[in-house]
């Protein structure tokens, strides 16, 4: 028992130990934490601190040459000495304080601290950049500025030159572009005296200036010399080419009225001598595009002159074609029209028929005065070709269309007309064929006609006789028409089936019975079976005789069938 007594002691006083171990390495890592933002607070402090503000000021001092730059340095100095004396001071101040509190182990106000003197740190900093940048505008001032005059008086040089070199082309503008130049060289002699008097308020101004003189006059050099070439001759060229144009053609007959071309003349000669007027201040702006949009303008009515003249040549031909195809078609239609009443007294025309007709007449008197209108439109000079062009084809279409609608009505009349035709010939035909039917019937004298054969005849006539009536019948119903020439034809086939198959059947009969009569006298059988078949062959059973007779025949010859249809194909 004093063992694991012992053991349990020793235990408690080892874990004692190591929560004190830990407790104090805890302490030990909280406390150098807040010492390591402490000191990298005093880091931040220290490089405000260093700022070269000083530096700066010593560059300024050589170069004050009046008040407003006196007065500048007096203010910046100020604002260091206030970042310098009194708001780092309030800085260290706070960092003292931090060091107190973390000597003390208060953390929690240690954290609350630190924030706030971060913010200080931050607010001091920004302050000493802007005032640091504030001078650096003054100290860099002239090396900036050189730099940018001296681009800019290259540009000028170059835009010099070229004005020089190319003089004549700017015609009576010489001298307002010597002029503006001149002022340009006066701005530069300006910077050059605010420089010397170190006046790096003024020269912002100059230096834009400057620079938007030296843009403007790019424009002036590069733009001018065309300006003033389209203006005083390219459009005036091509205004007096359109007026002629347009002269010549009106001569010839065409009708330019749509294009107002003496009015727009008018209007461009106005918009030109405005455009001079501001070109004379080198007042540009817009003017090359309100240039370019005339020249646009005078080149597209040639093509519009050349659609005139291609209009009138297709015009001329396509009309032509236009009224040969009208007179045809009035007179085709006229015919059909003034028969309309005819035809539906000889046919039963159904009224969708009859409207079509109705419609395209009245499409065609449509069409007519129409066409009459553009030719009086021609004869007057009243439309232009193009126009014109675009009324023929459009009367082209409609009347195609008109034609189309015509063609349908003329292919119902048409089939009707043939369908009457073509039953006339099936009439003849379905004739021809019952008389060749009786005469076969005529000329093979059978001892017994079936009385199928006499009802099928009965019905062929019938029909035949339907058929006549419906040819007869005005007007006609086609439908109908067809319909009885159908049952006609087939039953005079049917007619003429049943009579080809009873004499083939007698023939076939008959000639087995007197090949068979060879046998009568040696075959018993024979005899006896023949006297049957004659029997049935003249009560008129044909088929009956010739199958009694080929059955008794047979036992003496097996091939009496085949002998027989060979003398009947014969």
């Amino acid at each position: 028992m004093q063992g694991q007594f012992l053991i349990i002691g020793s235990a408690v006083v080892i874990a004692i130990i190591i929560v004190i171990v830990i407790l104090h390495i805890v302490k030990k890592a909280e406390m150098k934490f807040y010492r390591n933002k402490v000191k990298n607070l005093e880091i931040q402090r220290n490089m405000v601190a260093s700022t070269p503000v000083l530096l700066e000021l010593s560059k300024v001092e050589p170069i004050i040459k009046n008040d407003k730059m006196e007065e500048k340095y007096n203010r910046w100095q100020e604002k260091f000495e206030n970042i310098k004396g009194k708001r780092l001071t309030v800085i260290d101040d706070m960092l003292i304080d931090l060091d107190v509190y973390v000597d003390k182990r208060d953390y929690k106000s240690c954290g609350y601290r630190i924030a706030k003197t971060e913010i200080e740190i931050y607010k001091v900093r920004e302050a000493a950049e802007h005032l640091l940048e504030e001078i650096k505008d003054i100290t860099l001032s002239e090396e900036k500025y050189r730099a940018i005059v001296i681009k800019l008086k290259a540009k000028y040089r170059s835009l010099n030159k070229e004005f020089n070199e190319h003089r004549e082309l700017y015609d009576f503008m010489q001298e307002a572009v010597e002029m503006q130049l001149e002022n340009i060289e006066r701005t530069f002699l300006d910077f050059e005296h605010i420089m010397e008097s170190n006046d790096y308020n003024e020269v912002v101004h100059v230096c834009k200036a400057l620079d938007t003189m030296i843009d403007h006059m790019e424009i002036v050099i590069n733009e001018l010399p065309d300006i003033l070439l389209m203006a005083n001759k390219v459009i005036p060229n091509r205004m007096k080419e359109v007026a002629n144009t347009n002269k010549e053609m009106l001569e010839k007959g065409f009708v330019l009225d749509y294009l107002n071309i003496d009015y727009n003349i008018e209007e461009s000669k106005k918009n030109i001598d405005k455009i001079l007027e501001r070109v004379k201040v080198l007042n540009l702006e817009g003017s090359m595009f309100d240039l370019k949009t005339m020249l646009e303008y005078y080149d597209s009515l040639f093509v519009d002159f050349e659609k005139e003249r291609l209009s009138r040549k297709v015009y001329e031909e396509t009309v032509v074609d236009f009224k040969k195809r009208l007179d045809r078609t009035n007179t085709l239609v006229s015919d059909v029209y003034d028969q309309l009443d005819d035809i539906k007294n000889m046919y039963d025309l159904n009224d969708e028929d009859v409207e079509i007709i109705h419609e395209v007449n009245k499409t065609l008197v449509m069409i007519n005065d129409d066409y009459k209108k553009m030719i009086a439109k021609d004869e007057s000079k009243s439309s232009p070709y193009s126009m014109l062009n675009e009324e023929v084809d459009t009367l082209s279409d409609r009347l195609t269309k008109m034609e189309e609608d015509f063609d349908v009505a003329l292919k119902s009349l048409g089939n009707m007309y043939d369908d009457e035709v073509r039953a006339r010939e099936q009439l003849g035909e379905i004739q021809e064929f019952l008389k060749e039917s009786k005469n076969k019937m005529r000329n093979y004298k059978l001892p017994v006609i079936s009385d199928n054969y006499f009802v099928q005849l009965s019905e062929a006539n019938e029909a035949i006789h339907e058929v006549i009536k419906e040819l007869e019948r005005k007007p006609i119903v086609i439908k109908t028409l067809n319909t009885r020439v159908d049952t006609a034809r087939d039953l005079v086939l049917k007619l003429y089936n049943t009579t080809t198959d009873m004499i083939k059947t007698a023939q076939l009969a008959e000639k087995a019975i007197v090949y068979g009569n060879r046998y009568r006298s040696s075959f018993e059988d024979v005899d006896k079976g023949l006297n049957d078949a004659e029997d049935y062959f003249y009560k008129g059973n044909y088929k009956e005789s010739l199958d009694i007779a080929i059955k008794v025949t047979s036992l003496i010859d097996e091939n009496i069938y085949r002998k027989l249809m060979s003398v009947y194909e014969k």
